[in-house]
C-alpha cells in the first residue's frame, strides 16, 4: 500500500520540493527530493525535477510508497577493505553508500555488504548496526573501523569516547580564510526548525572540530579537519556555522556550489590501537575521483 496526496497550487510560489515540504509536514524536503527522483511526484500528470517552480492551478500528485521492513540481509556488494584482522575491519566507504539499514534505506548498505563478507561482526545493541562503532554520512566517503567481536567493540568505543583515536578529513569549502588554522568549539543538537538537520544550539552536546587550511582557490578552500568529538554531521554543521559550508552539501550549503555527488568531504586518515595487541594502526586513502577532479579544476582556475 502507498499513501497518496493531491493538492492544487493557489498562491504558493517557489520550488516544488520547498512548497511540498510546507504543505505536507510529514514529509521532509530530502524525502520529497527522493520521491521526485523516483518519479513518484507528478505535476499535471507529468514528471518534473526538484527545481521545478510551481504555477497557479498546478495539480500535484504525491505517491509515497510504503517503506520496506528492516531486515539484516547479506548482499554481495564489493567492498574496498583496507585492513582486516581477527578483531577489526577498516573499510573505505564509497560516496553514496549508507552505513547501516534504517527507515528509507532498508538495504544496499555497508552493513549488508559486511554481512556477506564475514559472519564475524560484533552484535549491536541497536540491532541493525552489527560491527558499527562510528558512522560517516551517506555522501561522505572514506575510512571506517568495524568491530568483529565484543572485545573489539568495547575497545574501539572506548577510544572514541576518550578521544584517543585519530580521524582526519579533507573538505572543499566555500570561501577563503585569513588564518591558517583554527578550532570550532560549538555545541551541536537537533535543529529547532527542521528535525532532519543538526545545528549549533545552546543546549547541544559538546562538539570540537580543528581545521587547517591546506590550499586556497578562487572562492573555495581545501581544509584538513580533525574531529575531537563525533556528533552527527559535525564537520558540515561547524563549517556552515562559521560561514564556510562544505561544497556540494545539499543540507547545509548554498544551491550555487561545486557539481558532484553530494558534499565534498572525505574521511582520509583513521588511526586507533588494535584492540588485542594495543599496537597503533593508521591508514590513509585518497578521495574519490570526483573530489580529485574538482580539486584539479580549482587549482587550474587559480593559476
Amino acid at each position: 500500500m502507498s499513501n497518496k496526496y493531491q493538492l492544487v497550487i493557489h498562491d504558493e510560489k517557489g520550488r516544488i520540493d520547498k512548497v511540498l515540504a510546507n504543505a505536507i509536514p510529514s514529509l521532509s524536503r530530502s524525502r520529497i527530493q527522493e520521491l521526485l527522483h523516483d518519479q513518484n511526484i507528478l505535476v499535471n500528470q507529468k514528471i518534473v525535477k526538484s527545481s521545478y517552480k510551481v504555477q497557479k492551478n498546478d495539480l500535484i500528485t504525491v505517491i509515497v510508497p510504503k517503506l520496506k521492513p528492516l531486515a539484516l540481509v547479506p548482499e554481495d556488494i564489493p567492498l574496498d577493505i583496507v585492513y582486516e584482522d581477527q578483531d577489526v575491519i577498516v573499510v573505505n566507504k564509497p560516496q553514496g553508500m549508507v552505513v547501516h539499514p534504517a527507515a528509507g534505506h532498508p538495504d544496499h548498505t555497508l552493513v549488508n555488504a559486511l554481512l556477506f563478507h564475514t559472519k564475524n561482526l560484533a552484535k549491536s545493541p541497536e540491532g541493525f548496526r552489527p560491527g558499527i562503532v562510528h558512522r560517516i554520512d551517506k555522501d561522505t566517503s572514506g575510512l571506517l573501523m568495524v568491530a568483529k567481536n565484543a572485545l573489539a567493540r568495547e575497545s574501539l568505543e572506548k577510544q572514541l569516547a576518550t578521544k584517543t583515536n585519530k580521524r582526519l578529513y579533507l573538505a572543499i569549502v566555500h570561501g577563503n580564510f585569513s588564518e591558517k588554522q583554527g578550532t570550532i568549539e560549538a555545541p551541536i543538537g537537533r535543529d529547532h526548525y527542521n528535525r532532519k538537520k543538526m545545528a549549533v544550539v545552546a543546549n547541544g552536546k559538546e562538539a570540537i572540530t580543528h581545521f587547517t587550511v591546506l590550499e586556497q582557490f578562487q572562492n573555495y578552500s581545501l581544509l584538513r579537519c580533525q574531529l575531537e568529538t563525533g556528533r552527527t554531521h559535525q564537520i558540515r554543521v561547524h563549517l556552515a556555522y562559521i560561514g564556510h559550508p562544505v561544497a556540494g552539501d545539499p543540507l547545509y550549503g548554498p544551491h550555487h556550489t561545486l557539481k558532484g555527488n553530494g558534499q565534498f568531504l572525505h574521511a582520509q586518515v583513521l588511526g586507533f590501537r588494535q584492540p588485542t595487541t594495543g599496537k597503533w594502526l593508521e591508514f590513509a586513502v585518497k578521495p574519490p575521483r570526483i573530489f580529485l577532479q574538482r580539486l584539479a579544476e580549482l587549482r587550474e582556475k587559480s593559476d
